[in-house]
């Protein structure tokens, strides 16, 4: 594995629980660094920077309890439509947040400014022009989220994306697209990969912040029920089709601010295609230990 011995070490399994839009908080991003997996949420699901600041705080706190817990992360929407990127990366370099992942843009100076303290940046990227780019802007790693990944996905198998972002990056590379298993995981390393980036499966955690409905829409989908549409945002990404069904679209006048994407996605549901492996709504802990378990297991079958 490529990532620092500081934060590898840590980990019970090479994963990374993803930042998910208006479902990650504080007690799912706690409960999976317990567990042994580097929990994430995005800075955006706090609606001030106010906010923000005491989740970290929080978060922080309750993971100096835990001996040997995993570290955790931040997503931070790197794009002009963020009005809170500066305020937000300020209180991430205040707190030095062990981990940052940039999306919608790969800035120089928001990678030296969490690298100032000793942080690592990854960025997601869907093609390998968004990755050479990146790799220019000096990032730590990289994120390849391909098809069937939940969010703005990609359309790349995880095959072809891997295997030409290894022909010039060596550095931490993380794969995103229906992982929802320990083999998928250990799958994941053989191909090239370091880490498997896991976030939909987590949608029926206990602590995940999506609401009751939600979480039984999950349960009865599977992955004929994702689509793969621009409409609710105007920038292509997985949705559940009877979530689409249920709502008015958006009307699309270029792209939307940050409000008016929030707005959508709260009643419009994203995820991949691994949604036929959620089973039961349950703690965090226990999707956690079935992840750990199911990796040890394929671990000593192929690597």
């Amino acid at each position: 594995m490529t990532l620092p011995a500081a934060l590898s070490s840590r980990l019970a399994i090479p994963a990374i629980v993803a930042p998910m839009f208006l479902v990650s908080g504080p007690d799912l991003v706690v409960a999976c660094c317990t567990a042994g997996l580097l929990g994430t949420f995005p800075a955006l699901n706090q609606r001030t920077t106010e906010g923000f600041e005491q989740w970290l705080e929080e978060i922080a706190a309750r993971l100096t309890a835990v001996p040997r817990a995993a570290p955790f992360g931040v997503n931070l929407i790197v794009h002009k439509s963020n009005t809170r990127l500066d305020a937000d990366l300020a209180r991430i370099v205040a707190h030095k947040v062990p981990l940052v992942i940039t999306s919608l843009g790969a800035v120089s100076e928001v990678v030296r400014a969490v690298q100032s303290y000793g942080g690592l940046v990854l960025h997601d990227v869907i093609s390998t022009r968004h990755a050479e780019k990146a790799v220019s802007a000096g990032v730590d790693g990289l994120i390849a989220v391909c098809a069937g990944a939940g969010g703005h996905a990609g359309t790349l198998s995880p095959f072809a994306l891997v295997s030409e972002i290894r022909t010039f990056f060596d550095g931490p590379l993380a794969l995103a697209g229906a992982i929802t298993q320990g083999r998928h995981i250990a799958a994941a390393r053989v191909m090239g990969a370091d880490l498997g980036y896991i976030g939909s499966h987590f949608i029926v955690a206990e602590e995940s912040l999506a609401s009751d409905a939600q979480k039984a829409m999950m349960l009865d989908a599977r992955a004929a029920d994702v689509v793969y549409t621009d409409r609710v945002t105007g920038v292509n990404a997985n949705f559940l089709a009877p979530s689409l069904a249920a709502a008015t679209l958006p009307d699309m006048h270029g792209a939307l601010s940050i409000a008016e994407e929030a707005r959508a996605w709260k009643s419009i549901w994203s995820a991949g295609q691994g949604v036929g492996t959620a089973c039961a709504v349950r703690p965090a802990a226990e999707i956690c230990a079935a992840l750990v378990s199911e990796y040890q297991a394929a671990k000593g079958i192929v690597l």
